[in-house]
C-alpha cells in the first residue's frame, strides 16, 4: 500500500471517528434537553392550572407557595396572579401581593424578564398566560422562570463535545507520532547507508520489506549499489587493462635490453667451465662453484624477466588433455635443484587414477613452478611441501592443493597476495603469485589461500571439469 493511500485512510477514519462521536453525544444531549424540556411543560402547566383555580376561586388557599417548593426544582422562580386592573391578588412570593403591573406592559408568551434573577448569573423568563373563563377574561398568571436546567445540559453538553473533541485530537497527534517514527526510521536508516556508500562502502544492503514508497526507494539503492559494483569492477579491470599495457612496453624492452646479455652471460660460464675446470684440477672445486653461482644468480634475473613478460603480454591459452602427474614431474624437475638446497621433502597426494585435465601444459608449469619457489622461499630451514590433487564427486571439478610449512603469511596480508607488485620478500618483484592468478582465472577457475603465521599456508586451486 501506498504511503499516500495510508495517510489518506488515516485521516478519513479519524475523521469518521470523531463525527461519529459528535453525532452520539449531540443525540445524547437532544434526549435529555427534550426531557427536560416535557418535565419542565408538566411543571409550568400544573403552576398554571393551580394559579387558574386560585384566580376562580373566592377561598385563599396556600396551594401555590407549596407547590412552588417543588417546582423550584424545575426552574420555576416565582408565580403570580394578576387581576384584569394589574393588581397582584396572589403570588408565591408573599412580599408580591398588592403590587400593580402595567397591564399594556406585560407581553402574553415566553419573554426575557425585565426583573433581576434573583442574583444569578442566569437570565429570567417571564411566562404570562391570560385566564378566560367563558367569554370574560379574569386576570393572567405570570411565571417567572430560571431555565437553568437547560442551561445546565447545553453546557454539559459543550464540554463532552468539546471533551471528544480533545480526545480525538489527541489520539491524532499520537498517531501522528507513531507514524513520524515509524516512517522516519527507516528513512534515516537509508540516509545513513545513502553517506556510508558515498564514501565508498558498497558492501551495504538497503532494508526494504514494506510496499510502499521507502520499500521502493530502498530497492532502488540497492540496484544503485548494484550498478556502483559493477561500474567499481569495470573500472579496477580497465586500470588492470592500462596496466598491463604499461608492464607490456615495460617487459618488452627489459626482454631486448637484459635477456640477450643474460643468456651471454650464461654461455660464457658454460665455456670457462669446459676451458679452465681442466687446466686446473686443484681448483676446480672452487671455480665450479662459482660458476653455478653465477648461473644461479642469472638464472634468477632470466626468470624475473619471464615473470614481467608472462605479466605484461595477453594469454593465448593452448588447451589441451594433459596429464596432471606428468606436469608435477617436469616442474620438479625444474625445481629440483633449489628444494634439494633447502632440503624440502616432497610429498605427492596424488590419485593414481586422476583423469586428465584440459589446460595449458606451459601456463600450468609455470603456476606450479611459481607454488614449488614460494614454498622454498617461504622455508629456508627446509620442511615438508605437499602437493595434493582430487576430483569433487558432484561437479567434477579438479581440486588442486599446495602446502608448506614455512612462516605463513600475515592476516592482514592475505588479501593482497595476488596483487601485482606485493611481497613480503626483500628479493621478490611480486608478480609470481599475480600471474598465476590471472592463469588459473583465464582457465575458467578460481584460487584461494589459507595461513596461519608460523605454522604454513595452503593455496588451493579449483580447475573446471575437462569436458568430452
Amino acid at each position: 500500500m501506498k504511503l499516500n493511500t495510508k495517510l489518506v485512510m488515516i485521516m478519513l477514519t479519524m475523521l469518521i471517528v470523531a463525527t461519529a462521536m459528535l453525532f452520539v453525544l449531540n443525540q445524547v444531549s437532544q434526549n435529555d434537553l427534550v426531557g427536560e424540556i416535557q418535565e419542565s411543560s408538566t411543571v409550568v402547566s400544573k403552576a398554571i392550572q393551580l394559579s387558574v383555580e386560585d384566580l376562580t376561586s373566592e377561598v385563599e388557599s396556600s396551594r401555590l407557595t407549596e407547590y412552588l417548593q417543588q417546582a423550584k426544582s424545575k426552574g420555576v422562580n416565582e408565580i403570580n396572579i394578576i387581576n384584569n386592573e394589574g393588581e397582584i391578588i396572589n403570588s408565591s412570593d408573599p412580599a408580591q401581593v398588592g403590587k400593580k403591573r402595567e397591564i399594556k406592559k406585560l407581553e402574553k408568551g415566553l419573554r426575557a424578564s425585565r426583573r433581576g434573577g434573583g442574583g444569578g448569573s442566569l437570565k429570567p423568563y417571564d411566562l404570562v398566560v391570560p385566564v378566560i373563563v367563558g367569554d370574560e377574561q379574569l386576570g393572567y398568571v405570570q411565571v417567572n422562570l430560571l431555565l437553568d436546567n437547560i442551561r445546565d445540559i447545553q453546557h454539559a453538553n459543550f464540554v463532552r463535545r468539546l471533551a471528544a473533541t480533545t480526545m480525538v485530537f489527541l489520539m491524532g497527534m499520537i498517531l501522528i507520532i507513531f507514524l513520524a517514527r515509524r516512517y522516519t526510521s527507516p528513512i534515516h536508516r537509508l540516509a545513513t547507508g545513502v553517506k556510508h556508500v558515498s564514501g565508498g562502502d558498497l558492501s551495504v544492503t538497503f532494508q526494504g520489506g514494506s510496499g510502499d514508497e521507502i520499500g521502493e526507494l530502498a530497492e532502488n539503492l540497492n540496484e544503485m549499489v548494484e550498478k556502483l559494483k559493477e561500474k567499481e569492477l569495470l573500472e579496477k579491470r580497465l586500470y588492470e587493462a592500462e596496466h598491463l599495457s604499461k608492464v607490456g612496453q615495460l617487459a618488452a624492452g627489459i626482454a631486448h635490453e637484459i635477456r640477450n646479455p643474460l643468456n651471454y652471460i650464461s654461455l660464457a660460464i658454460d665455456h670457462l667451465k669446459s676451458e679452465f675446470l681442466p687446466s686446473c684440477p686443484e681448483k676446480a672445486q672452487d671455480l665450479e662453484s662459482i660458476a653455478n653461482n653465477i648461473k644461479e644468480e642469472v638464472r634468477k634475473a632470466n626468470y624475473m624477466v619471464l615473470n614481467f613478460m608472462n605479466y605484461g603480454r595477453p594469454l593465448k591459452l593452448r588447451l589441451q588433455r594433459v596429464s596432471y602427474p606428468e606436469l608435477v614431474d617436469k616442474a620438479m624437475q625444474l625445481m629440483k635443484d633449489r628444494l634439494d638446497e633447502r632440503g624440502i621433502e616432497v610429498v605427492r597426494e596424488i590419485p593414481e587414477d586422476l583423469p586428465p585435465m584440459l589446460a595449458d601444459p606451459e601456463l600450468m608449469r609455470n603456476c606450479l613452478c611459481n607454488f614449488i619457489s614460494n614454498s622454498t622461499q617461504a622455508m629456508p630451514e627446509g620442511g615438508k611441501f605437499t602437493i595434493g590433487a582430487s576430483i569433487a564427486p558432484e561437479t567434477g571439478e579438479f581440486r588442486l592443493t599446495f602446502s608448506d610449512e614455512g612462516t605463513g603469511i600475515e592476516a592482514q596480508d592475505l588479501e593482497k597476495v595476488f596483487q601485482p607488485y606485493f611481497t613480503t620478500k626483500e628479493a621478490g618483484i611480486g608478480l609470481g603469485l599475480a600471474i598465476t592468478e590471472r592463469i588459473v582465472r583465464e582457465h575458467g577457475g578460481s584460487i584461494a589461500v589459507q595461513s596461519t603465521k608460523g605454522e604454513g599456508t595452503t593455496f588451493s586451486v579449483t580447475l573446471p571439469a575437462a569436458t568430452a
